[in-house]
């Protein structure tokens, strides 16, 4: 279902089909003639497949995919009915663009904007309805040319990242590189609940996760969930949405069951990152589809029930030549192995210095939630290396590098089981930007957020530091110091520099929190402060300066974000208050009168059947607590009402969503503390709302 290289070899000329190859690998320019013959050959082949629409596939700021639908059928001049696709349909499109998040570039009556192909993610045809439409990936712009959409801003880093890596390679003796990609490899957690469940729960509907509800007796305490047998129904699922993917050219790697009950995790095979972007979006669409069609609701937000882990998307980067040569792999002596040094200090270089703006790229509600607790990485940003990468490092910083690095194996002791490889790096699940083994997993992406935006953010911080250690090091050796010697000496000098952002502790402890303020690491606990990044000049400039975003650009990101965090949160409070209104209240109400006309009675028979004072007492105080925790939710309610209130008599931007942050969520986690404790004390067959026990643990 994917219009891939053997489909192409197929219906496309050899030389056309060249050209496109050469597109897709180095980023050559294709002509408007080449495209036309692809356009037919794309026409072609899925139309002979079923098709009969097409659409320009893209990611508008909305953290979602968008799609306009046209049929290839068109009408000619004498009214006979034609199938058409040009070359120019398939380079632009446009869509308008007056709907869509611009963040105050465009105003709402300027209403164009276009789509435009992008040819190295191939075109696939998508099943919907009773048909089938080619969907064709593309890039959306304004009509003055700034970037409306994820994707752009990420391929722009791509180049950037090419050029800085291909300047560094020159300088290290590297020649005849014509492109350096970075790649991505993207672990996707979620959760699967019964529709019927989710279907009754406001809010699970509105905003993807329970803003109320006791935890049971049982949780995740026992981790018997981890890696446990798959349910049957679960499986089902995960087969049906492996098929899908591989129609689509999507192979997926791994399945499993997750630590939380209910919680499951897929990952695909690494692509270039473009393309994994690209993947990940198909990857969450098709499980939305497959879960429907199973009975199930897919949850994506990264914190849907609380006290149990909330899912990430563990975005794993790498860097690599076209050719396949990966720069992060340190070989069997990464002491002597002065190349993937050089990168790897690179790495460390960029998140030091914009350890806020990784922060920044992952900032969202749901991430506010998960970021910090036991089962994600903190809102600091450090990164782990390992023993022997620690021990390589800190001799060079020394000047001394004098042992050899050694095989590692684990010998089990038992005669019929092998010797194993140990690796030499083991894994700090609770880092948030970890080495492990030639990439690095940065875990602390979101389940429900689009990889292109923190991969641009990795990109860009990359090619500045690469540009500026080629920088530095070309400045040695322009004041005469040899090649190697220049080379080593910044090594050193970066090593040292860089190391208050190794850490190699447990990074969900306070003596992170601690290290975190010895050593200056930014430490943004919500989304506003994250985003306040964007505000600071040299992280703009950076941007710029790499081509990735311009001013305006950057302008429309930070205020897209903030709206999109405020309106989350205003939705969020306006569904709390619905809830507690129309179904906590009235139950707990209800119950409560029941418990009254029993209490009453027993007090009238007291006498009559010889009550002690000692069960009055006990039935007594039960009816106090309950009555009590109803008058205390009560003014709680109004409380929230006020707040809402407020909020929108608020400036927008950064007023408000301080506000949201430091008024409307504690608040609203007030209510809830109250709501759950009474959950606990009604009847269950007067509480109307799905109990975190039936969603979690009945399948």
């Amino acid at each position: 279902m994917t219009f891939d290289q053997k489909v192409m070899r197929k219906k496309l000329p050899k030389e056309v089909f060249q050209a496109l190859q050469e597109t897709i690998k180095s980023g050559k320019s294709l002509s408007e003639e080449i495209a036309g013959v692809v356009a037919h050959g794309m026409k072609e082949w899925a139309m002979e497949n079923g098709a009969t629409h097409y659409t320009h596939w893209f990611q508008p700021m909305t953290g979602a995919t968008a799609e306009k639908h046209d049929a290839f059928l068109t009408i000619d001049r004498d009214g006979s009915p034609i199938e058409r696709f040009s070359g120019g349909q398939l380079i632009q499109g446009e869509p308008d663009a007056s709907s869509f998040p611009s963040g105050g570039m465009r105003t709402t009556f300027e209403a164009r904007g276009y789509t435009a192909w992008d040819p190295t993610s191939p075109a696939f045809l998508m099943k919907g309805g009773k048909g089938l439409t080619l969907c064709i990936p593309t890039v959306f712009i304004s009509y003055h040319g700034e970037a409306l959409d994820e994707k752009t801003p990420l391929l722009r880093s791509m180049d950037a990242v090419s050029r800085s890596a291909i300047k560094l390679l020159g300088i290290l003796g590297v020649e005849d590189v014509s492109r350096v990609n970075t790649y991505a490899g993207t672990e996707q957690e979620y959760f699967l609940v019964d529709r019927k469940f989710y279907s009754m729960r406001p809010d699970l509907v509105m905003s993807g996760r329970t803003l109320l509800g006791a935890m049971p007796p049982k949780g995740q305490q026992l981790e018997d969930h981890y890696f446990g047998s798959i349910p049957d129904r679960v499986l089902e699922f995960m087969q049906e949405v492996e098929e899908e993917l591989y129609l689509l050219g999507i192979p997926a790697k791994t399945r499993h069951n997750e630590v939380a009950p209910h919680q499951f995790e897929i990952a695909p095979i690494f692509e270039r990152a473009n393309i994994a972007a690209d993947h990940n979006l198909l990857v969450m669409e098709i499980m939305r589809r497959v879960a429907e069609k199973k009975g199930f609701a897919l949850l994506m937000h990264e914190k849907p029930f609380a006290g149990i882990n909330g899912s990430g998307k563990h975005n794993n980067w790498s860097i690599g030549t076209a050719g396949g040569m990966n720069l992060l792999e340190p070989g069997d002596t990464p002491e002597s192995n002065i190349q993937f040094l050089v990168f790897l200090v690179a790495v460390m270089k960029g998140v030091f210095k914009r350890a806020g703006v990784l922060r920044a790229s992952i900032a969202s509600i749901g991430n506010d939630h998960r970021l910090g607790a036991n089962e994600a990485p903190p809102a600091v940003v450090t990164v782990f290396l390992g023993d022997l990468l620690e021990k390589v490092l800190d001799a060079i910083e020394s000047g001394k590098v004098d042992f050899a690095t050694e095989k590692q194996v684990l010998n089990l002791g038992l005669s019929h089981l092998p010797v194993l490889n140990k690796d030499y790096t083991d894994r700090n699940r609770t880092s948030p930007f970890a080495f492990t083994g030639n990439k690095f997993e940065f875990r602390a992406v979101g389940s429900s957020q689009p990889i292109a935006i923190p991969n641009m953010a990795l990109n860009t911080l990359m090619a500045e530091a690469m540009s500026e250690l080629a920088d530095q090091i070309q400045a040695r050796i322009d004041s005469g110091v040899e090649r190697e010697c220049a080379i080593q000496e910044v090594l050193r000098e970066e090593i040292a520099a860089t190391k208050p952002i190794r850490y190699q502790g447990d990074n969900y402890s306070e003596d992170l929190q601690q290290a975190a303020a010895d050593r200056g690491l930014p430490n943004m606990k919500n989304t506003p402060q994250a985003m306040k990044v964007l505000v600071d000049e040299d992280v703009r400039q950076m941007f710029v300066t790499q081509g990735v975003l311009s001013q305006e650009e950057l302008d429309a990101r930070l205020n897209t974000r903030l709206e999109r965090y405020i309106k989350g949160i205003d939705i969020e409070a306006r569904t709390m208050q619905l809830m507690l209104k129309t179904f906590v209240i009235p139950n707990v109400s209800e119950y409560q009168g029941e418990i009254a006309e029993s209490f009453n009675a027993l007090v009238e028979a007291s006498d009559r059947i010889g009550v002690s004072a000692r069960a009055l007492k006990s039935q007594g105080d039960h009816l106090k607590e309950l009555s009590e925790g109803l008058s205390e939710l009560i003014d709680l309610t109004a409380e929230l009402d006020a707040v809402i209130l407020k909020m929108e008599e608020l400036e927008e931007g950064f007023e408000t969503a301080d506000y949201c942050a430091d008024v409307v969520l504690p608040t609203m986690e007030r209510v809830r503390e109250v709501a759950d404790r009474l959950e606990f004390m009604v009847d269950r067959s007067k509480w109307e709302l799905p109990t975190y026990s039936e969603m979690l643990f009945e399948h």
